[in-house]
């Protein structure tokens, strides 16, 4: 797979900090199609540096590369057509009287006929299960509704990159999972890219690779997997899984298992094996 998004050497630094650098010499790259999560304490860095891909703020130092084509301010705003993003409180995007019109809002912008429009806002409804609501107050929603039209907004908009910034990240457990599994099925229908900042383990578990930042540094690119056996997942940020937990506690009581990671249902097909084979 080709690289949709590259980032070279990006050092950034907000005027408030003076000298200090919230990025220092950030660089990797997302491939089309790929879901990527960025992980790390608050400060780390990650807020920043999917503001710079999104060109709501240069970069001081280094490239970004969008598409083929490096991000300059003449370019910025037709590279951020390619570009929809789902930030954690959604009622700061919500702009319509009706989740319809709120669906709309971005496709009356770039003149899409009436026509195409209605049949994108439909379809996005659709795709997030969020159809029967259409003449809603956006307000009257509950945070996981809320969030699922805000999804259908830039989903509509057919860009060829998602960024989610902590948008799971105010609502419950079930709500999470829920809305993890739409933005999956939405990747997979439209072979969409996905960028993920979270601290959610399931939102983790569906990414491809996982960034780590600390102190505005990469401190390692991973697959999930070889992220959550890691005994030092506090110091990021995460929690470690259940499976990895109950692993451990299994091979303390001289279960013989793999010291790799298991899902729960990778561990319940293998505890299965075990336990026949006696």
């Amino acid at each position: 797979m080709k690289s949709i998004i590259e980032l070279k050497k990006i050092r950034y630094k907000y005027e408030s900090s003076q000298e200090t650098y919230t990025l220092k010499d950030v660089s990797f790259h997302v491939k089309q199609g790929e879901w990527l999560s960025i992980v790390g304490h608050n400060g780390s860095g990650k807020s920043t540096t999917i503001r710079l891909i999104d060109g709501l703020l240069e970069a001081d130092e280094g490239e970004i590369w969008i598409l083929g084509d490096q991000l300059t301010v003449d370019n910025v705003i037709e590279k951020r057509r390619h570009i929809g993003m789902v930030f954690q409180n959604p009622d700061n995007q919500f702009v319509g009287a009706t989740v319809e019109d709120d669906v709309a809002f971005g496709l009356e912008n770039q003149g899409i006929p009436r026509e195409e429009m209605q049949k994108r806002v439909m379809g996005a409804l659709e795709l997030v299960g969020m159809s029967e609501f259409k003449t809603r107050e956006p307000a009257r929603l509950s945070g996981g509704q809320k969030q699922r039209v805000a999804i259908a907004g830039v989903v509509a908009m057919r860009p060829e990159i998602l960024i989610l910034d902590e948008a799971t990240s105010m609502l419950d457990p079930e709500g999470r999972i829920e809305l993890i599994k739409v933005v999956n099925e939405i990747k997979e229908l439209h072979e969409m890219t996905v960028i993920s900042i979270t601290h959610d383990l399931e939102e983790v578990a569906m990414s491809d690779r996982v960034i780590v930042m600390q102190e505005g540094e990469i401190e390692s690119i991973s697959s999930p997997e070889e992220l959550f056996v890691r005994k030092d997942l506090k110091s990021i940020g995460l929690s470690q899984p259940f499976t990895v937990q109950l692993a451990d506690k299994l091979r303390q009581s001289g279960v013989p298992l793999d010291d790799r990671y298991f899902t729960e249902k990778d561990l319940q097909d293998t505890l299965w094996e075990l336990v026949s084979k006696k």
